[in-house]
């Protein structure tokens, strides 16, 4: 009887650990830049939590480029249950001004609401 109790409990602590992760799943950063802006990719897009990172050479898939409204490279656009959310752009001279930090806390914010 009790190893029945305690099978049940480890069963729904994994079922909870499974459903965090898919709650945290719902976030999708993708990152937009192209071949020859290189020199501006945002290098600290991999160290973001709790959500999936996607990348995307908009010279090698156009098409992305004109389904997102991509203007500028580089510029980062966050979904939430497949719905853009936030933007962030490059500056005149193609590099990211949003920093790591900025991002993160933005990811944070709409995971806590």
């Amino acid at each position: 009887m009790i190893t029945w109790k305690i099978f049940g409990m480890y069963m729904l602590l994994i079922l909870f650990i499974l459903l965090a992760g898919h709650v945290s799943a719902q976030v999708t950063v993708a990152h937009y830049n192209a071949g020859w802006n290189k020199k501006h990719d945002v290098e600290w897009i991999d160290e973001l939590k709790d959500c999936d990172i996607t990348k995307v050479d908009i010279a090698k898939y156009p098409k992305f480029q004109k389904k997102h409204e991509i203007v500028v490279v580089p510029t980062i656009i966050i979904f939430k249950d497949g719905e853009e959310v936030e933007r962030y752009q490059a500056d005149i001279s193609f590099s990211m001004k949003a920093t790591r930090k900025e991002i993160q806390n933005y990811i944070d914010e709409l995971l806590m609401s």
